[in-house]
């Protein structure tokens, strides 16, 4: 989920239609707030809440730890998150590389830097800049690095954010990378989910909800400060507010060939952004659609839209990539041309851009090429870039100041291998990661299932050649369908080890609510349309067992986040289908999601459960109301983070509980740290996927 990081006949005629559990009446929205009985497992540090959580840790440790395999899945995901044959990843920080890494000594991190020459000699010499884990071992708290930003075009001093237990919320404080060292006295942000951004050496823009009056209901800042060196923050001059019921404000900072602009966004939902720019004492509006994505390439202002525009007499399709002069757009011009326009089988899945160059990344089918636009006189020229077929690209790092650029290739079975783009064009391999599981006789396929309503939605397998089509097959299905964000082929990595190598198939399903075709792919899955997005999972579910490739007996899901509430819904839903069901940091309780941590920044995806016009839809499908005691489930396997300051640990605590008070199995674990994720340490992330593998591997009959 995004933050600065989830039909209308979808009621209970589509339950009853799909669904064994639904056959009953009921009236999930009998189920209300004030008759919940487990709503004191909100209290996120509440003793009580937390003595459950760790009874349950301990239940789940002591039967999962037991199966034989369970030490070996742990060793060999741990081998591969703490391998230094990894790729080191970086960014460009003025004429450095600069890398965040963890291994077997530093487990919390280091970030350090090499130069170009270095790091493209293939064994590069690091120079550590910060050491996370001995920052922790003085200060006693423990922090998890979130990034660095930087005062360009210097890039000395940068602000560090550090995140106690890997929580949203940071600490930002003021660093030197020349002395390496935090700034004495320097500037200090505590810990609350902030944004900040320099303007010159002696002046930062600062959003924060360190002020409950300047917090919005989704916990996020409703404003943007001027803070000037030597004062304090709370007397900083407030220069941007949002309205009481924006999602927030967030700054930042964007680097262009003619200097940085500061910049302001002011976000009404999570999918719509104001952005204005600081021009010494003034903010002057960059008057663009409110849902489109912007960026900045050379004299053009560059926009991908989400939905039609109609600007200068012409209409552009959502999709679309166009362009205009900025300084004539900025002067009231309307000169709009087109870049590219995507075909129904396609979509644009990011753009970045580099001094010369609009890079631009197409999903066709769900498999992706690259592109370089770039301004020849009057118009736009291209060209593809040189890339592997049948897989994943990403670009990664980039400057303004050249037309280098990184991009990485990788497939389900095949490992990432980071590419160059140099000045003339040429691309050369950098490093590649080593195989981690054995990809010896696997095949990938693509199937299309039929939803209800028609939509044909495509998934892709990936199993051993050979494989019986005789439904025994332990197959693990993940997608995530929500957000406009595509579900797209990548290493399967432990994933593969702890599974696929096992014998395990594995499934990406590409249902809507994503972006894999586009707005309108994921505009099908919004709101009232919900309910197309669990029959598409729901379609895929029952075409793996059509064709054979699997049966309920050994089929399960898995998904976290919105992906968690999918799976969810698919439990309560169609339980019939399934016989494991990993239900990662989720939402679950959607009658008061909007009511929890960043929740509320989610009701333009979801609807508003306090609207009884939108309550009556989110009410049939959400998970916690319409779980029952006289269906039988497949037993769950359970998992959130008790410093998920995204995503509250409520959800999760209380669908486990409120399953087990009505008599069924649960398996429940709760990590300590790791905010929206599996945990900050390599030790943490490999527990919590050995559990959930050898769950699988108990409850779908993997030999």
């Amino acid at each position: 989920m995004r933050a600065p990081l989830f039909l209308a006949t979808l009621g209970a005629l589509a339950l009853g239609a799909c669904s064994p559990a639904a056959e009953q009446a009921r009236d999930p929205v009998a189920d209300q707030t004030t008759d919940d009985p487990f709503i004191w497992l909100e209290e996120v540090e509440g003793e009580e809440a937390l003595d459950w959580a760790v009874a349950q840790n301990e239940i789940t440790r002591t039967e999962l730890q037991a199966y034989p395999a369970y030490q070996q899945l742990y060793d060999n995901t741990l081998s591969i998150i703490t391998s230094t044959d990894r790729i080191p990843f970086v960014g460009i920080v003025g004429d450095m590389l600069y890398n965040f890494w963890t291994d077997g000594d530093h487990p919390r991190g280091i970030y350090r830097r090499t130069s170009w020459d270095s790091y493209l000699s293939g064994t590069p010499e690091w120079e550590t800049v910060l050491d996370v884990d001995a920052l922790v071992e003085a200060e006693g708290t423990p922090w998890a690095f979130g990034g660095m930003s930087c005062l360009l075009p210097a890039e000395r001093l940068c602000m560090v954010s550090l995140s106690p237990g890997g929580s949203d919320a940071t600490e930002v404080r003021e660093f030197d990378l020349i002395t390496k060292e935090f700034v004495e006295g320097g500037f200090t942000v505590p810990v609350s989910k902030n944004s900040v951004a320099w303007v010159n050496e002696n002046t930062l823009l600062v959003g924060h909800n360190l002020d409950e009056a300047y917090t919005t209901p989704s916990g996020y800042s409703r404003a943007a400060w001027k803070w000037e060196r030597g004062t304090a923050l709370e007397d900083a001059q407030v220069i941007a507010e949002a309205g009481p019921d924006d999602m927030g404000v967030f700054v930042n900072t964007s680097e262009t060939p003619d200097g940085p602009k500061t910049m302001v966004a002011r976000l009404p939902t999570i999918f719509e952004t104001e952005i204005k720019v600081l021009e010494g004492d003034e903010l002057t509006l960059i008057d663009i659609p409110l849902d489109a994505n912007l960026a900045f390439l050379g004299d053009q202002l560059v926009l991908q839209l989400v939905s039609d525009w109609e600007v200068g007499g012409q209409t552009f399709t959502e999709g679309s990539v166009v362009s205009a002069d900025l300084d004539a757009y900025m002067a009231g011009e309307r000169d709009v041309e087109l870049v590219i326009r995507p075909d129904e089988r396609s979509t644009i899945n990011g753009i970045s851009t580099t001094r010369d160059y609009l890079l631009v990344n197409q999903l066709t089918d769900v498999q992706s090429r690259l592109y370089r636009y770039w301004r020849e006189g009057d118009s736009w020229q291209s060209d593809l870039v040189d890339t592997p077929p049948m897989g994943s690209v990403q670009t990664g790092a980039t400057t303004v100041h050249n037309n280098r650029f990184f991009f990485t290739y990788n497939s389900f079975a095949t490992p990432t291998t980071l590419f160059l783009a140099e000045e003339d064009g040429g691309v050369r391999a950098i490093q590649s990661l080593p195989h981690q599981f054995s990809a010896e006789g696997l095949v990938t396929e693509q199937y299309h299932a039929t939803s209800p309503d028609g939509t044909q939605v495509p998934y892709f397998v990936v199993r051993p050649d050979g494989a019986p089509m005789d439904g025994s097959n332990p197959t693990l299905v993940n997608a995530y369908g929500g957000f406009n964000i595509s579900s797209t082929p990548g290493y399967l990595g432990a994933y593969g080890k702890a599974w696929v190598e096992a014998g395990g198939i594995y499934v990406l399903a590409n249902i809507r609510g994503g972006g894999e075709f586009g707005p309108s792919w994921w505009k099908a899955g919004l709101k009232e349309k919900r309910q197309n997005v669990y029959d598409d999972f729901i379609a895929v579910a029952e075409d793996l067992i059509a064709r054979g490739i699997t049966s309920p007996e050994h089929l399960g899901v898995m998904g976290g986040s919105n992906g968690g509430l999918l799976v969810g819904v698919a439990m309560t839903q169609r339980p019939d289908l399934y016989n494991a069901i990993v239900c990662q940091v989720p939402l679950l309780d959607m009658r008061r999601y909007h009511t929890l941590l960043a929740g509320a920044s989610w009701m333009a995806e979801y609807g508003n459960p306090d609207n009884p016009d939108e309550w009556a839809y989110i009410s049939q499908y959400s998970p916690y109301q319409n779980v029952h005691a006289d269906v039988e489930y497949p037993r769950p396997f359970i998992f959130t983070t008790t410093r998920d300051d995204r995503v509250h640990p409520g959800h999760a605590r209380k669908m486990a509980a409120k399953m087990m008070d009505q008599g069924h199995e649960v398996l429940y674990f709760e990590n300590v740290e790791g905010g929206h994720g599996a945990g900050v340490t390599p030790e943490q992330q490999a527990e919590s996927l050995a559990l959930a593998f050898t769950y699988l591997h108990l409850q779908l009959g993997m030999n």
